[in-house]
């Protein structure tokens, strides 16, 4: 099961409606934060959600309205007693840009482990999330990110009985692991479990113009949070100056990706009536639907059911 939360969706500059980016995802007693813009941390307090789980952090780039709020969720960390390392994720200059941040929040119970994105795509495994970043196309060096919560195949008693495996391994080769016995017989995974079953997905990109690897990267996934930067049909040009996105471009990856669902989120200051436009935009991609800060889903496994709440 994979909780995922809008905590801010505005670009450019907060609202009194709308904080700015955000978004949080819950798997396993871990949480994992994307972007952290102005007004985060009172978006999580919000939510009534927590802090002190938080273990990753991921950056699509350094515009102050994606990393504004980062000194003091830091410092409100600190505060809840944290000791545990905190682990940022972002493009070039990751450690120079929040060292520089950090001048305000000097002092920290706990360490940060940086990971610079050196590929125009590339992957990270940490606490059962398996992390894909995917350069996109703004005008400065941005990522979008994919979240994945892999499946192992179900574990196949009679195979184990067959095979004679101690039950004491069972559980640690459902996990994945390789054991040994005192005879120096070796189990695998493979010996016990099945076809991998399918997981969550879920795709998360702001800041870009449309571009193949982001429907691409984006293939299949349970949810696509993608910016709606414009809505106004005559917002076409300032949005490819701007180098951002419209709701309907936004709308076409979501189809072309094969989607289940696209919530919109990043908009414009001066988008005020976005849900007149919605219809259009669903002609393009049925399951469409405007991101509003404190906006969660649940979504578990392919044999359950999705939960979603506003």
């Amino acid at each position: 099961m994979l909780d995922v939360c809008l905590l801010g969706t505005a670009g450019m500059m907060p609202l009194p409606y709308r904080y700015l980016t955000a978004a949080m995802m819950r798997y396993n007693g871990s949480n994992l934060l994307i972007d952290c813009g102005e007004g985060t941390q009172i978006a999580i307090k919000a939510k009534g959600w927590t802090f002190k789980p938080i273990d990753i952090i991921c950056f699509t780039h350094y515009h102050a309205d994606h990393i504004s709020g980062l000194p003091g969720l830091l410092l409100t960390m600190g505060n809840a007693e944290r000791t545990e390392p905190l682990t940022l994720i972002g493009p070039k200059g990751l450690e120079r840009v929040v060292n520089a941040l950090r001048t305000i929040a000097p002092e920290l119970p706990f360490s940060l482990c940086f990971l610079e994105i050196t590929e125009p795509e590339q992957d990270f495994m940490i606490n059962g999330y398996h992390i894909h970043a995917f350069r996109v196309n703004h005008n400065v060096l941005c990522y979008g990110y994919t979240v994945e919560i892999k499946r192992a195949g179900k574990f196949m008693v009679e195979q184990a009985i067959a095979r004679q495996i101690p039950q004491k391994f069972w559980s640690r080769l459902q996990k994945g692991e390789t054991m040994t016995d005192e005879d120096g017989r070796v189990f695998t995974p493979k010996m016990v479990l099945g076809a991998p079953r399918k997981g969550i997905k879920v795709t998360y990109c702001t800041d870009t113009r449309p571009a193949e690897q982001i429907a691409r990267c984006a293939s299949g996934a349970d949810l696509f949070i993608c910016e709606g930067m414009y809505a106004e049909p005559d917002m076409l040009t300032k949005a490819k100056q701007k180098k951002h996105m419209t709701f309907y471009e936004a709308a076409k990856l979501a189809r072309d990706a094969g989607a289940a669902s696209l919530w919109l989120t990043h908009f414009s200051p001066s988008l005020v009536h976005a849900r007149e436009y919605m219809p259009k935009v669903r002609e393009i991609f049925p399951h469409t639907y405007l991101g509003e800060d404190g906006k969660s889903v649940e979504l578990v496994f392919e044999e359950e059911s999705i939960l979603e709440d506003s």
